[in-house]
């Protein structure tokens, strides 16, 4: 019984603009633009019927929801809750960010480096307390987890609230560590799908994170108009995905829809200006990449035997129920213990890590990331290659990779600032927008 959740920050505000540190000060409030989005927002998410809508009681984020509320089929229920107000940031608030980058260099470099080591100095009548503000924040997001999620099981609900909470309550959701705070992007008005598959401690699916289109932006925009960004595509659907049957290292070429959705997928993306292509050498996402690039024909593609898929060994080919009764313990603890399969003749998930996560760095170490200018690479691979490489990001390990949904034709986005010299950054993962026109992800639900 499945809970979809839907996470909203709030719109642009005034403290927004000013580049001023929020936390909890209530100051600031929803600028017109601001407002305008979160009208987007309500027009997208209109047709979900929706059985209750969750915010926090800062009022740049209750006015969003506010507005998102009164778009909604049957006005769902609005709670302003405590546990979803933003991260306390007390001795930082109302201060400009480059104020704090003067006046507190040490600890604004913590911040950003080592966000769950970071801790604020509070002045008490009982001395000096430290104040591990992420920490916190985190420790909030699953107390608001387990005290509301049971109180919805099998519904749909929708949360407003904030920057930093929303990055928790994503990250407690499926295991994303503090430690990669700041590995998650939050703009203005996205909006990101969670699915659990049950209770708080029960699997998590993160469906889509940072998803932007609805607001007249396919893609989100970096936080520092340098470095790397890289482009990661699914291919489009084979046939063998719309029956869920293993296709591994088997050649399966695109289907007609398949062939539909990476033209999609190449309009979604012909105006940004892709600066070089890497794929898989397999048939479904080398002619998946080539016909995104026929928007960009300057552009060659380079193929990579490491970005190939997993070998299912003796299980490709066969469709699930037919490996359930060949296999059925191994096929249970590929569902829920994928980290300790060795596939029967062919690879486990630790052998798929180490090659593409390899050839990953390679990619972008071989970028030439330039301090000035923002340089773009497409790379097209497949299921389990894109989990790897996005749990990779998230600082989560094989055995987390059914917490990733990736869609066929999917485009999920990764940024590099100063190259692998600084964390990455997920900007937006698994849109599909421009399949569907819808916030869901309606794509085949094949094996890999």
């Amino acid at each position: 019984m499945t809970t979809r959740v839907i996470i909203v920050r709030h719109g642009q505000s005034s403290y927004n603009i000013e580049k001023i540190i929020q936390g909890r000060c209530d100051e600031s409030v929803l600028t017109e633009k601001g407002s305008a989005d979160a009208k987007k927002v309500g027009e997208t998410l209109s047709t979900l019927s929706v059985d209750a809508v969750y915010c926090s009681p800062l009022q740049r984020a209750k006015r969003t929801a506010e507005i998102i509320q009164s778009y909604l089929p049957g006005s769902p229920d609005l709670r302003a809750v405590d546990k979803l107000m933003e991260i306390d940031l007390p001795l930082w608030e109302k201060l400009k960010k480059t104020e704090v980058k003067e006046k507190f260099p040490d600890e604004y470099r913590c911040w950003k480096e080592r966000p769950h080591e970071f801790f604020m100095a509070i002045p008490t009548s009982e001395g000096i307390r430290k104040h591990f503000t992420v920490l916190a924040l985190y420790e909030q997001a699953q107390q608001f987890w387990q005290e509301f999620l049971p109180q919805h099981q099998g519904g749909t609900i929708l949360i407003v609230a904030h920057n930093g909470i929303n990055r928790c309550l994503i990250s407690s959701a499926i295991g994303v560590p503090p430690s990669s705070y700041h590995s998650i992007q939050q703009s203005n008005c996205c909006i990101n799908v969670l699915n659990f598959t049950g209770g708080w401690e029960e699997p998590v699916q993160l469906e889509s994170l940072n998803q932007t289109s609805h607001l007249g932006n396919s893609l989100p925009t970096p936080r520092e108009n340098r470095g790397l960004r890289l482009l990661l595509v699914r291919h489009g659907e084979t046939e063998w995905n719309r029956a869920s049957r293993f296709q591994g290292g088997i050649d399966v070429p695109l289907n007609d829809n398949g062939r539909g959705q990476a033209q999609q997928a190449a309009e979604f993306l012909k105006d940004i200006p892709i600066d070089f292509a890497v794929s898989s050498p397999m048939l479904r996402p080398k002619e998946t990449a080539e016909i995104i690039l026929t928007s960009h024909p300057d552009i060659p593609l380079e193929l990579q035997d490491a970005l190939k898929e997993i070998s299912h060994g003796l299980w490709e080919g066969k469709l699930e129920a037919e490996i359930k009764q060949l296999y059925p313990d191994l096929l249970h603890q590929w569902q829920v213990a994928p980290e300790t399969v060795q596939m029967p003749e062919g690879e486990n998930l630790e052998q798929v890590w180490e090659r593409a996560i390899d050839c990953w760095n390679a990619i972008v170490n071989s970028a030439e990331v330039s301090s000035t200018e923002l340089k773009i690479g497409l790379v097209v691979a497949h299921d389990a290659i894109n989990k790897v490489i996005l749990c990779h990001i998230l600082g989560l390990s094989p055995k987390s990779i059914w917490c990733i949904k990736q869609g066929n034709g999917a485009v999920s986005v990764i940024d590099y600032p100063q190259g692998l010299e600084q964390a990455p950054i997920l900007q937006a993962m698994n849109i599909t927008t421009h399949l569907s026109g819808g916030v869901l992800d309606k794509t085949a639900a094949g094996a890999l």
